[in-house]
């Protein structure tokens, strides 16, 4: 995927690169769909995903939520950019990189309205935003898209992308963290 940056991966391709028959993969994954999410999943195992959100699993409140996920998030990003890059340039041509690219995405959401979530049960959650929308923001403002900006484009570090992130972050969504 990375090598054809997503674009014209079919599963004859994986099947001669893996050794087997074309029918043996269809056994395993019943469609391209089913095996780019399934290619994006297991970069995620592979690289430890599970292991390195422990920070995040740990947090108990939603302040710490948001400053484990940023972390982990902005330090991520740089080791699945290649795959993420591949994905973003094929998915609006290919349903099935659009699925892996869904898949994968919203479990980045789905760990914002998490973060969101909790600062609203905390009573944190500056009072301005709906759960909703704040969770529409954070996703956007964590997206790939923004990380290459800032990183690739203006010359951030990975550290200062984190630090900015989280700081910017508090501002925005924890109640009376303006001047975090």
């Amino acid at each position: 995927m990375v090598q054809r940056r997503g674009q014209g991966v079919r599963m004859r391709d994986v099947a001669e690169a893996a050794g087997v028959s074309r029918q043996a993969v269809y056994l395993h994954f019943g469609s391209r769909a089913e095996l780019m999410v399934a290619t994006a999943r297991y970069g995620d195992e592979v690289r430890g995903h599970d292991e390195r959100l422990r920070r995040y699993r740990a947090a108990t409140t939603g302040v710490e939520l948001l400053e484990a996920s940023v972390e982990f998030w902005g330090n991520y990003i740089p080791e699945i950019y290649g795959i993420a890059r591949a994905l973003l340039a094929a998915r609006e041509s290919d349903k099935a990189v659009a699925a892996a690219w869904n898949d994968r995405m919203g479990a980045v959401r789905e760990r914002c309205r998490n973060i969101i979530e909790a600062l609203h049960r905390d009573g944190m959650l500056a009072p301005e935003w709906p759960i909703d929308e704040a969770t529409d923001l954070l996703w956007t403002m964590l997206s790939i898209r923004n990380w290459e900006s800032l990183t690739i484009e203006c010359g951030w570090s990975t550290s200062r992308y984190v630090l900015r992130m989280q700081e910017l972050s508090k501002r925005i969504f924890v109640r009376g963290a303006e001047g975090t």
